[in-house]
This record gives structure tokens, C-alpha cells and sequence, in this order.
């Protein structure tokens, strides 16, 4: 790699502020506040909205649209449409 032209790779704390989870990893973003960690260092802190610990998907809590059965529920409320 050449030298200079890379932003600096280092550890972050990132918190998901929905869940009230944090977890340390190594990044190249940056935030503007600090927070102590578990390990007694300071790292720079980004908060996030949402992480694999407070996203649906992850966390099984996903809704599954049942579009075939919306449509049959409008054709009879509405009737079918004639052909276009």
C-alpha cells in the first residue's frame, strides 16, 4: 500500500442506540466523542440507529407481507378489473 493516501485504521466503539449495545471493533470512521471501555482505554465512540442486534432480520422479528392474499382480499372488496 502506499503511504499517505490511506485514512487511518483503528479501533472504534460503536453503539447501537436503539438496543443499548456497544461493541469495539476496528474501523476507519472517526466520531467526535470519546467513551471509556470495558478494558479501561478510550476509544472514539460512533453511535449508530440500528445494528444486527436491533434489526428485524437478525433478530427474528421480521414481517413477512402476504401480498398474493392482499390482492385476492381487494379483488373481492372491489371486484376484478376488466382486462386493460
Amino acid at each position: 500500500m502506499r503511504k499517505g493516501i490511506h485514512p487511518e485504521y483503528r479501533p472504534v466503539v460503536f453503539r447501537d442506540r436503539a438496543a443499548d449495545y456497544a461493541f469495539l471493533t476496528r474501523s476507519t470512521m472517526t466520531g467526535e466523542r470519546t467513551i471509556e471501555w470495558e478494558d479501561g482505554n478510550t476509544y472514539p465512540v460512533v453511535d449508530v440507529e440500528i445494528s444486527n442486534v436491533s434489526h428485524p432480520f437478525y433478530t427474528g422479528t421480521a414481517r413477512v407481507l402476504d401480498t398474493a392474499g392482499r390482492v385476492e382480499r381487494f379483488e373481492r372488496r372491489y371486484g376484478k378489473r376488466d382486462g386493460a
